[in-house]
């Protein structure tokens, strides 16, 4: 055989192989895409302005889905949520900020928020709702959570407390769109 017959003969291997390690690369992308989004990091979309100015419709936040089982969550983070039976859809999930916490009483009087008798100071630069609220305990292994937009937020002062086991995890990051890029 000449040798360029061999150069021909060893193009098809050269050629599969290449094809293999493509499609081996893909397959495990996809497989670690898919456990990343399981049990680690999501992707969610804004579908409503109930957090606006923080956060507006459309936008595009990743969900740290790993954090609350070695922490509470904190005041005024802002967390998605699976919705409950009392909003209706409870399949839906939610993202609101939270303003309660477990075995705290809680009250509104004119669009401040009062934490067992005491005053808390927002730094979100949300739009305030004056009507007052409560006061009310929250339930242990419970939250009270709230939009920024308190006019136009359906929330806890509506279908009630958030238990802790519908809570997917805070929201982190906002990546779209690319304009607003950057940490909540």
């Amino acid at each position: 055989m000449t040798p360029s017959g061999l150069k021909g003969k060893r193009t098809v291997p050269r050629l599969k192989h290449w094809a293999l390690d493509w499609l081996e690369t893909i397959v495990v992308a996809l497989v670690l895409a898919l456990i990343i989004r399981a049990f680690f990091l999501q992707v969610f979309w804004i579908p409503s302005g109930s957090m606006e100015p923080t956060l507006d419709i459309n936008d595009r936040i990743v969900v740290n889905k790993v954090l609350y089982h070695f922490r509470e969550p904190k005041r005024l983070e802002i967390v998605v949520f699976r919705g409950v039976p009392a909003m209706g859809d409870a399949k839906k999930d939610l993202i609101k900020r939270v303003v309660g916490l477990s075995g705290e009483t809680l009250e509104l009087k004119k669009g401040a928020i009062f934490i067992n008798g005491k005053a808390i100071e927002e730094k979100h630069t949300g739009f305030q709702d004056y009507a007052d609220f409560g006061p009310i305990s929250i339930p242990l292994n419970s939250y009270f959570v709230m939009g920024d937009n308190r006019p136009q937020s359906a929330d806890s002062r509506y279908w009630g407390f958030l238990p802790k086991s519908n809570l997917i995890g805070p929201a982190f990051l906002r990546i779209w769109p690319i304009t607003r890029f950057g940490l909540i």
